[in-house]
C-alpha cells in the first residue's frame, strides 16, 4: 500500500479551514502594509541557493533536494523563499520601481530534515520581503507586520526576540573573538559545533544542546562589538518597536541559520517554546542582492511556517470559521424526478447556491439519512407529484418540518 513520503502529509478536508483562515488573514495583513503577491517557481538553479543561502549553511550542506534535469542542469527544490524573491527582483528590473519594493508569497518549502512535530520535509511558508531601503524603521515595520498578523489570528502567548549581528565591517572582528572563545572550550562541545567552529562559528551561539547552550551563554556578545552605524541602527530599531507597543527581548545568542543576514535578526516564538517551536523568523540581508549579481540593495523580511501556526492555533483553542458548505441536498423518487433533480441542481449552482444531490437510486429514507450524515441543513425532495405541479418539498433537517414551494421560488428561499 502506498503512503505519503516520510516527512510529508496530506492536508485533509477537515484541516482545510485552518489553512484558508491563515491564508486569508495573511493576504489581509499584506494589503494593510502595501505588499504585493509574487509566486516564484518551485525549483531554481542550484547555484542560487549555494550562493544566496550560503555554502556553509546546514540547508546547503545537508538539506537540499537537488537533481539534474534531462539537459544536465542542476536544479533544487526551493529550501527557502528569500533568494527566489531576490532573483525575481533582479530579473524583472524591480530596482527601477519606487523603493522599497514590498512582496509576499505562499510557497511549499523542501528540506531533508528529521521529521517531527511542526517540521516536515515538505512544509509551507508565508513570507514577506521589503527590498531597497536600509532604514531601521523598515525593520520595525516588518516585525510589526509579522506580529500583528499572528495576533490577528487569535494567538496571544507570543514572545519576540531580536538581536543585531553586525555588518561586513564589524562582524569579522567579532567572529574572531568568538573563534578564540569557543576554541578554548571546543572539547566540551557537540560534534556539530566542532564542525562549525571553522566553517560557521556564529552558529555555535544557537546550538540547542544543553552543554553547548551553557558555553554560548558566556560568549562575547555581538551588540558589544558593533560598529557605530550598526549600533545606531539597532538602537533605532528598539525605539521604533517601543513606539509600536511591541514587547521584545534582546537575545544575544540569536543569529539565525542563514549566511546572508546582516544587522537585525528576529524570531517570534510561543511563550511555552520548545525546540523547533519558532513560528516566525527573519531579519535584514543587505548584501544578498549584490551577492546574486545586482547592485548593493538593502533588504529585510521574514518567513512564517504555516504548519506551526496551525499547531499553535489548536494549542490555544482558537476557533476558525468553517468553509462554505452545501446549503441543500436534493433527493428524488423515481427516474422522472431524477431528471428534474439534475436540472434543478444545475440551476441552483449557476445561481451560486451550493447543493449536493443523490447520485444513485437509493430509497428516500436512505437519501435523507445521507443528507443528515453530511450535516446539510435543508433537503429538497422531488417526486412524480412535484414534477407535475412544478413544486418541491423543502425539508428542514433539524426540525423535520417541511413545506411545499414552487421551483421558481426555491432559489430565492434557499439564498
Amino acid at each position: 500500500m502506498y503512503t505519503a513520503p516520510r516527512g510529508t502529509q496530506d492536508i485533509l478536508p477537515e484541516e482545510q479551514p485552518y489553512w484558508r483562515y491563515v491564508e486569508q488573514k495573511a493576504a489581509r495583513i499584506c494589503q494593510l502594509y502595501g505588499y504585493e503577491r509574487i509566486d516564484p517557481p518551485m525549483f531554481e538553479d542550484t547555484r542560487l541557493f549555494i550562493k544566496g543561502t550560503g555554502e556553509t549553511t546546514d540547508i546547503v550542506q545537508k538539506e537540499m533536494y537537488t537533481f539534474d534535469d534531462r539537459s544536465g542542469n542542476s536544479l533544487t527544490l526551493k529550501p527557502e523563499g528569500t533568494p527566489s524573491v531576490c532573483r525575481a527582483y533582479l530579473e524583472h528590473g524591480f530596482n527601477n520601481l519606487p523603493q522599497p519594493v514590498k512582496l509576499f508569497y505562499f510557497s511549499p518549502i523542501f528540506r531533508y530534515e528529521r521529521p517531527q512535530a511542526g517540521r516536515y520535509r515538505q512544509h509551507y511558508q508565508f513570507g514577506a520581503e521589503a527590498l531597497g531601503e536600509a532604514d531601521a524603521s523598515l525593520d520595525a515595520e516588518v516585525i510589526d507586520m509579522a506580529w500583528r498578523f499572528l495576533v490577528s489570528l487569535g494567538l496571544e502567548k507570543l514572545l519576540l526576540f531580536i538581536n543585531s549581528i553586525g555588518c561586513p565591517q564589524c562582524r569579522p572582528a567579532y567572529l574572531e573573538l568568538l573563534r578564540k572563545y569557543f576554541s578554548a572550550r571546543i572539547d566540551e562541545s557537540c560534534a556539530d559545533c566542532k564542525a562549525r567552529l571553522e566553517r560557521n562559528v556564529l552558529r555555535l551561539l544557537d546550538c540547542k544542546q544543553p552543554a553547548c547552550q551553557s558555553i554560548a551563554a558566556k560568549a562575547p556578545r555581538s551588540i558589544d562589538n558593533l560598529c557605530p552605524e550598526c549600533a545606531e541602527h539597532f538602537q533605532k530599531l528598539q525605539e521604533y518597536l517601543g513606539l509600536l507597543n511591541i514587547p521584545f527581548e534582546v537575545n544575544h545568542n540569536l543569529v539565525r541559520g542563514l549566511d546572508y543576514y546582516t544587522r537585525t535578526v528576529f524570531e517570534i516564538q510561543p511563550q511555552d517554546h520548545e525546540a523547533q517551536s519558532t513560528i516566525c523568523g527573519g531579519g535584514r540581508y543587505d548584501g544578498l542582492i549584490e551577492t546574486l549579481g545586482g547592485k548593493p540593495t538593502p533588504g529585510t523580511g521574514y518567513a512564517i511556517g504555516i504548519e506551526r501556526i496551525i499547531i499553535n492555533l489548536k494549542k490555544e483553542g482558537v476557533t476558525v470559521p468553517p468553509l462554505p458548505s452545501p446549503q441543500a441536498f436534493i433527493a428524488y423518487i423515481g427516474e422522472t424526478a431524477r431528471t428534474e433533480a439534475i436540472i434543478l441542481a444545475g440551476q441552483l449552482r449557476r445561481g451560486d447556491i451550493p447543493v449536493l444531490m443523490a447520485t444513485s437510486a437509493k430509497s428516500l429514507k436512505a437519501q435523507l439519512r445521507q443528507a443528515n450524515n453530511l450535516k446539510i441543513p435543508k433537503t429538497v425532495i422531488i417526486g412524480d407529484d412535484e414534477v407535475r405541479t412544478g413544486t418541491a418539498i423543502l425539508r428542514d433537517m433539524a426540525s423535520s418540518k417541511q413545506i411545499t414551494v414552487g421551483l421558481k421560488e426555491l432559489a430565492a428561499l434557499l439564498r
